[in-house]
């Protein structure tokens, strides 16, 4: 007895079977060359187009109100630039207020200060002010406001650039080393200009420097010819007791990328740059 086997096919059936591939590929086909075959309408396309920027802005605002929420570190007001401003949230108005106090040379030092001259609000203040961070000289003012209302007059005290060991030595809080390093600081600058620069001395606490400064200040002045930063060169820079070679050329690529320096300020933008003692480099410089 024999058995049809279950895969012999009439030729109807092999047809139908060639036909059923032949509409898959053309499916396959069709599906891979749509765009070619069925071009959208130039309108549909400038639509999609509009629609990806539109969803394109929608996540860059969606970024910039995550990236909102930046991470504040202390910052001394003095030194606020545009950028730094716009994130902390001032108006370009209150920026412009802090730039032209700042340009007649006047700082400030206390909270009180920032908000009389920006006029920023009380909310924005109040979020800002604690990360505010003011020289140390500023701060340790503050404390010792009754200590300086009882200071000696200036004509009694002794010259702090004639002072011997001997002198410094009487002076409560100061030994022998501290004596002999002030002295090797006020011949390595070529005598002290300003009271200011005691606080350069390493080591020298703010209770003895007042002790100090109690005593002696700066009578004498053996004061320099001001150096214009604009013209200046890297040698005559590195003869300002706050310059090394490395820092003065840096400041001489900076002035010769920015073709000048107009402000003190724009200093602190240069790498390595000691913000901090500002106020004593002012000594030695100007700009012309």
């Amino acid at each position: 007895m024999k058995t049809q086997s279950h895969f012999s096919l009439n030729k109807k059936q092999r047809n139908g079977i060639l036909f059923f591939w032949v509409v898959i590929v053309l499916i396959f086909i069709g599906i891979c060359y749509q765009d070619t075959l069925f071009p959208l309408p130039e309108n549909k396309i400038v639509q999609d187009e509009q629609a990806q920027l539109i969803q394109h802005k929608i996540d860059s605002l969606a970024e910039a109100k995550t990236k909102k929420k930046f991470k504040i570190f202390p910052f001394n007001p003095n030194y606020i630039s545009d950028h730094k401003g716009y994130t902390l949230g001032m108006s370009l108005d209150e920026i412009d207020r802090l730039h032209q106090y700042r340009e007649q040379n006047k700082w400030i030092n206390s909270i009180q200060d920032f908000k009389k001259v920006t006029q920023v609000s009380d909310s924005l203040l109040n979020t800002i002010s604690p990360y505010f961070k003011f020289p140390e000289w500023v701060k340790e003012n503050k404390k010792n406001t009754s200590h300086k209302r009882g200071a000696t007059p200036h004509h009694l005290k002794s010259d702090l650039n004639h002072a011997t060991e001997k002198d410094l030595i009487s002076v409560n809080g100061i030994g022998q080393t501290l004596s002999n390093r002030i002295i090797r600081y006020r011949v390595r600058i070529g005598g002290f200009i300003d009271d200011i620069q005691i606080k350069d001395i390493y080591g020298l606490p703010y209770e003895t420097e007042q002790n100090l400064l109690d005593k002696f200040t700066v009578k004498t002045k053996n004061k320099p010819t001001l150096l214009n930063i604009n013209s200046a060169t890297v040698i005559q820079l590195t003869e300002i007791p706050y310059f090394d070679y490395e820092l003065a050329r840096r400041i001489i690529n900076y002035r010769k990328l920015n073709e000048k320096i107009t402000t003190f300020e724009e200093l602190i933008k240069i790498d390595g740059f000691p913000s901090h003692k500002i106020d004593r480099i002012q000594l030695y410089l100007t700009i012309e």
